[in-house]
């Protein structure tokens, strides 16, 4: 089974999915960053500052391996799917160009001041700075999802001899499903970027770092992390019911419905059986699935049934929504209980700390399964009723595609493994240095601190400590 077309799929997820980590940190990362900044200003508390030039550091680490894969993902338009750009180029390529025209530049423009700008330009121009690389982070998804969007919802164009055409932009870009899917996506990413500040922050705690920088950072993720995560689970059903509405083969597979019924029980766990088009082993609560698609418990949910020939696979999609609910249902959880224990005692106990450093990439599992449940819920379309996936693959031998899958996967495993090696090795350093720390170094790390300590006297450069 593993012809040119399920290998190109395959080689596209694997791009796509190591791509997507780092944009959904360094996206809401940066308004973070921002608030860091602008707490330092308003505060005259230095700690903001110091937590702002550790935070900085890890952001550019993830801003230019986002980049990177980025550009290695796009090189798979012309060289596993011609037909995507021959189809539909009219509408993604100046999508694609308004990105870079607008985000690309604003950022590029002003990552360097940003970064290495702390002690060269004044404060209030650093600060714009940082908000410019916000907002061109932000921009960037607008764009990216707009194109997205409208894949899965196109509207605003015509078709001439099957080459799509713009209409209306405005009705391109403000599909019908991109509202709740930008809502949905800038809430992934600000759960995985306060989820990723928590989880490091009770690293530091745990190697006994007693500095004032990871307690607010603490706070900091966990008070975002209760606001937004039950803010995401209100969106995530605005967006099921956007889905119901516009892709219900989508809506079927998520919910493992096989026949359309009424009073349609909500599986909590099942085995889909593909060929006997059944569910085995499944646990559910009856009448649950229509309540809330369509608010009432005798409702209709159309079937796979209803799409003998437009339909995604039903496991993977099935799986991946359980596993996203699940992560954010924990998150809720994670959030209310450190917060609360938190506000009534000042400090999270061992346990909670250990807990969320367990959590700390967990903003990753959970938009990756939400991520799959969206694209190859789509399937067998790349454009939904427009272009089909095996209508745009490449002609290019099998052996070639399987060359290039095992050279990314190969790359792709040894640098994320080189990224989350560094961002807690960059914590283990920030945990010796200054001194505040109750913690004893060891040998390794006491020499790391005489180094860093040597280096700033040096230099005297704020944006190259790494000491909140």
């Amino acid at each position: 089974m593993l012809d040119t077309l399920m290998l190109s799929r395959i080689q596209f997820a694997l791009n796509i999915s190591f791509h997507i980590l780092f944009p959904t940190i360094t996206i809401a990362l940066c308004w973070a960053l921002l608030f860091f900044k602008l707490c330092a200003n308003a505060t005259g508390d230095d700690t903001w500052n110091r937590i702002y030039r550790f935070w900085v550091k890890i952001f550019a680490l993830t801003f230019a391996l986002g980049v990177v894969s980025g550009i290695t993902m796009s090189f798979q338009f012309g060289t596993n799917w011609p037909g995507y750009m021959a189809k539909v180029g009219n509408v993604a390529g100046p999508l694609l160009g308004y990105e870079v025209l607008t985000a690309f530049f604003l950022e590029a423009t002003f990552l360097g001041v940003m970064l290495f700008g702390g002690n060269r330009v004044s404060n209030k121009v650093h600060t714009f700075a940082t908000l410019m690389v916000a907002v061109g982070t932000t921009l960037s998804a607008f764009w990216i999802l707009a194109l997205n969007s409208w894949m899965h919802t196109p509207t605003g164009h015509v078709l001439r001899d099957g080459i799509v055409y713009p209409e209306s932009w405005l009705a391109i870009i403000f599909n019908p499903s991109f509202p709740y899917r930008f809502a949905h996506m800038m809430l992934a990413s600000c759960l995985t970027c306060a989820f990723l500040i928590a989880g490091v922050s009770a690293y530091r705690l745990l190697r006994g770092d007693n500095k004032p920088g990871p307690k607010y950072t603490l706070k900091f993720g966990l008070t975002v992390a209760l606001i937004l995560a039950p803010t995401q689970a209100l969106v995530g059903d605005f967006h099921g019911l956007n889905t119901l509405e516009h892709q219900p083969a989508k809506i079927a597979a998520m919910e493992g419905i096989w026949h359309t019924e009424h009073a349609a029980p909500l599986l909590l766990f099942a085995l889909p059986d593909a060929e006997q088009q059944k569910n085995h082993y499944f646990l559910g609560i009856p009448k649950l699935a229509s309540i809330i698609l369509t608010h009432d418990p005798e409702g209709e949910v159309q079937g796979l049934n209803e799409f003998p020939d437009a339909h995604p696979p039903v496991a993977p999609v099935f799986f991946a929504f359980r596993i996203m609910v699940g992560l954010g249902l924990l998150m809720i959880l994670i959030s209310v209980l450190g917060r609360w224990t938190l506000h009534r005692r000042g400090q999270l106990p061992k346990w909670q700390l250990r807990v969320l450093l367990g959590m700390t990439f967990s903003g990753w599992m959970a938009t990756l399964a939400g991520w799959y449940v969206t694209e190859i819920g789509r399937q067998p379309f790349l454009v939904t009723g427009i272009l089909r996936t095996r209508e745009a693959v490449t002609d290019q031998p099998a052996e070639f595609v399987w060359i290039s899958l095992l050279a990314y996967a190969t790359v792709y495993l040894v640098l994320l493994t080189a990224y989350i090696h560094t961002v807690f090795l960059m914590a283990r350093k920030a945990s010796v240095l200054e001194g505040y720390s109750d913690a004893q170094p060891t040998k390794r790390e006491h020499s790391v601190e005489q180094k860093s300590s040597a280096k700033s006297k040096t230099f005297n450069d704020p944006s190259r400590e790494v000491q909140p």
